[in-house]
This record gives C-alpha cells, structure tokens and sequence, in this order.
C-alpha cells in the first residue's frame, strides 16, 4: 500500500467518523460530555496516581469532589439566576426604548441628511437584515436545543455522564495504549507525533480556556454587582463563560450590560464604569491570564475556531460545540503537516532535472 492509499484510507476513516457523530448526535451528549470531563481531570488523577492511590480511587474521588462542586454551585447560582432571567426578559422592551430615546437626537440628525428614497431605501433594508439576523440566531439555538439536551432524557444524562466519565478516566492510560498498538508499524512515530501535538493543543485550549473563563465570569460578575447592576449576576456569568468563543462573550455582555445600566441609571457614570469592568477584564484576558494559562499560541486561530464551534453548533447542536474544538485542533495539525510534506516533495519543489531547479 503507497503513501497515498494509506492517506485515502486515513481520510476515508474521518468521513466514517463524521457520518458517525451526525446520525448517532442524539445520544451523543452524555458520552461527549463524559470524555470532556475525563479528559479535563485526567491531570489530576495523574498526581494522585503517583502519590500512591489506585487509578480507580483516584478518578472516583475526582469524580465525587468534581459533581458535589458543580451541585453547591449551582445550588447557589440557580435560584438568584432564575430571578435575573425573568427580570431580563422584562426589562428587554424597557431598554430598547430608553435606548431609542437616548439616541434619538443623533438618529434624526442622520435622518435628516437622507432623501425620502434613500430613507425608504434603508429601512427597507435594515427590516431585512434584522429579520434574517433573528432567524439565523433563533435556528441556530434551535439547533443547539434539539441536538442536545431536547432529545435527551434530564435524568439519563446526569447517569450516563458520570459513569463514563469514571470509566474514561479510569481507563484513560489502558485505551491510549491500546490504541498505540494499532497503529501501522512504519507510520507510527509520525502518528505519535501529530497526535502528541493534537493532545498539546487541545490541553491548552479546553483546560486553559476553562480556567480563564471562569476566571473572566467572577471578575464580570462581582465588577457588576459592584457597580450596582441589576443583572450583574447573570450578564457577568453569560459573558465569562461565553468568552470561549473569541470576543463573543465580551462583546455580547458589554452591550446588555450597557444597554441595562442605561435603563437602571438616569447619569452616564455607572454606564461607564460598566465599560470599563469590560475593559478591565479584557486587558486581564489578553495581557495575563491567556498568556500564563493558554500560553502565546496553541495554533488555533479565533477565526477557524470561530467557525468550528458554528458548524459543529449547527450540525450537532451542544455535542457538536463539544466536538468541534478537537476536530478544529486536529485538523489544524494535519494541515500544516500536509503543507510541510507538500513543500519538501518534487510536486513544490519540482522534479529532479527540471527547469525549476536549474535555475
């Protein structure tokens, strides 16, 4: 079997697998789900391991310590976040208005500068946009809904998630290993490296980027109720844990919570001081937790992992958003190596003999 056949095959393998994750995304979540946070834990079991205890010891204390953490957090975040979605939702036609009103006197100025067919023209246009924005937004969170948590029992996945992640996390070495044994002798070393290389990544985005988003939803969170913001609570976390998609959490909480603060305070301090939260912890994402806990580059672009996380939103719903940075890591890795075997084969460089390299 040459080269390309064997890449044929490798490329044949990932369609399956794609097929694969698209007519099983139903049960999926559990299992993704599961894997993630085996994976995002498997460091720690790693540590308690070489202190003596037996890997099933290790991963069921992780385990335990991990869900009891999430039941108390969200024991205590639910019931004031429930309040603040409610009021959210009735303070949206208020700050619309106040919003309208105070910019108001700047849109009439614009509007009067345009001619009544240039007018007609615009709004035309921007009642067009909008309506496509919204539908776009709205099949894309049905999307999500569907191909996620609506197809699932509530209770199967909060059974199925632990137990897998026990089992993945437990027998996280004996798979990889087993794995390893079945990689084609000759192309091994490679396979190990791309794959050692897809681990670095991904590591440094999903552990790091966890902890950075938590870290920005305390920092948004407790900045606002700082402040006095009403909804500082829910805007602050919604905007941190966001914030893994590139400049969406930021963005999307700086302008609910100015628009907010605008409808909350008649003076135009607090709106600033809501800027400036934003700002601050913009700078602190950028300049110190990214570099420290992510590092410099981990070879994702925020475009191509922008678009990763939309597609596999879009074609998987929740489970394909918890796909599509792997697959975004992986086949980032394999393109440059691609692109480094293009570049040392006579197809680049030209064939012995050639014109291209005589000169």
């Amino acid at each position: 079997m040459n080269r390309w056949q064997r890449a044929l095959v490798w490329v044949a393998g990932f369609v399956v697998f794609v097929l694969l994750l698209i007519v099983l995304r139903g049960v999926l979540l559990p299992f993704m789900l599961g894997l993630t946070i085996a994976y995002f834990l498997d460091p720690v079991a790693n540590r308690l391991q070489a202190w003596g205890f037996s890997r099933a010891l290790a991963a069921a204390f992780i385990l335990l310590a991990f869900f009891v953490a999430v039941c108390l957090a969200l024991v205590a975040i639910v019931p004031p976040l429930q309040k603040q979605v409610i009021a959210l939702a009735s303070t949206v036609p208020e700050m619309f208005e106040v919003l309208r009103a105070r910019l108001q006197p700047i849109l009439q100025h614009f509007w009067d500068e345009l001619s009544d067919e240039q007018a007609a023209d615009l709004r035309d246009a921007a009642g067009g946009y909008a309506a496509g924005a919204v539908k776009w937004f709205g099949d894309l969170l049905g999307g999500i809904w569907s191909g996620g948590v609506a197809l699932l029992d509530i209770l199967s996945l909060f059974i199925v998630t632990p137990v897998v992640a026990f089992y993945m996390l437990r027998d996280w070495a004996r798979i990889l290993a087993h794995l390893d044994s079945l990689l084609p002798q000759d192309t091994a070393p490679t396979v190990r490296r791309l794959a050692a290389e897809i681990d670095r990544m991904m590591a440094g985005f999903i552990r790091g980027q966890a902890t950075v988003c938590l870290v920005l939803a305390v920092f948004y969170a407790v900045g606002l109720g700082a402040i006095g913001l009403k909804l500082g609570l829910l805007i602050g976390l919604v905007a941190g844990l966001a914030s893994f998609i590139p400049y969406v959490g930021a963005t999307t909480g700086l302008l609910v919570g100015l628009g907010v603060a605008m409808v909350q305070f008649t003076g135009w301090t607090p709106v600033a001081l809501v800027a400036l939260v934003f700002a601050i912890g913009q700078v602190l994402e950028t300049y110190f937790l990214t570099p420290k806990l992510i590092g410099e580059s981990i070879g994702l672009h925020p475009v191509w992992l922008l678009f990763a996380l939309m597609a596999g939103g879009s074609l998987l719903g929740f489970t394909g958003i918890l796909v599509a940075v792997p697959l975004a890591a992986a086949f980032g890795v394999l393109v440059r190596f691609w692109i480094g075997e293009y570049r040392g084969s006579d197809l680049y460089r030209g064939a012995p003999g050639s014109g291209a390299n005589d000169r």
